[in-house]
């Protein structure tokens, strides 16, 4: 598979770092983008300098295609994927001018995680979630029920004393998500004194969903920060 070694660190460093470069001066520009009182010469320049990132995004999806054996290996690779979603945005919405295609241009976000391809710590990160990716499937199945069971309970506790603020289960989910996660953003709460003796035990319940899969992370990072001392 292409991949940063076969190009020549040596020869091709400054590649690397041009492209960094490239991807934050990218999401720099996004975000200037949204100034409400941007000049029209400066919304021009942005434009210009949009153009020049994406021809140079693309001619770096095509060379790591076409040096790739097989092309497909990096294709359907994360990274792969990643490269294409930076560039692919541009080319959808170009010769269209439907409000609906804007919504493209927030995939241009993806672009940040061009940066899991050059950044040692990034890569390191990428590897944690590979060693644990089999207990993160399970912990989001567990999560998935424990939102659930929380919604459905405290539609039965709140809904006839309440039917304005939990009219139906998706309301319920509302609720369970910004209580398992600890928010609270207070919009919606219990009233009842079943609800509010639920609600601490929901509370408990998302103290744990919240620390276990920051525990599992930070010790995948270890470990992987362990294999990579060992390689090296």
């Amino acid at each position: 598979m292409f991949s940063r070694d076969s190009l020549g660190r040596a020869q091709f460093g400054w590649v690397e770092y041009i492209i960094q470069l490239l991807i934050v001066l990218s999401l720099i520009s996004i975000a200037i983008e949204t100034e409400p009182d941007l000049s029209t010469e400066a919304r021009d320049w942005l434009d210009l300098f949009e153009l020049i990132s994406i021809a140079l995004f693309t001619v770096e999806y095509v060379a790591r295609l076409m040096l790739s054996r097989p092309a497909r290996a990096y294709g359907c690779s994360f990274l792969g994927v990643v490269d294409l979603a930076a560039v692919l945005p541009f080319y959808l919405g170009v010769g269209f001018d439907f409000r609906s295609v804007r919504a493209f241009r927030l995939l241009r976000l993806f672009r940040i995680l061009k940066l899991t391809r050059y950044s040692l710590a990034m890569q390191r990160f990428r590897l944690a979630f590979i060693i644990v990716k089999e207990e993160l499937v399970l912990f989001g199945a567990i999560t998935g029920i424990l939102l659930y069971l929380p919604a459905l309970g405290i539609y039965y506790f709140e809904h006839e004393a309440q039917p304005g603020n939990f009219r139906s289960l998706f309301d319920s989910l509302w609720w369970a998500v910004s209580t398992l996660t600890t928010v609270g953003y207070g919009d919606i709460y219990p009233i009842t004194v079943g609800g509010r003796c639920f609600t601490f035990v929901v509370l408990v319940i998302g103290l744990g969903v919240v620390a276990v899969p920051t525990g599992l992370i930070a010790s995948a990072l270890a470990k992987a920060r362990q294999a990579e001392d060992a390689e090296s």
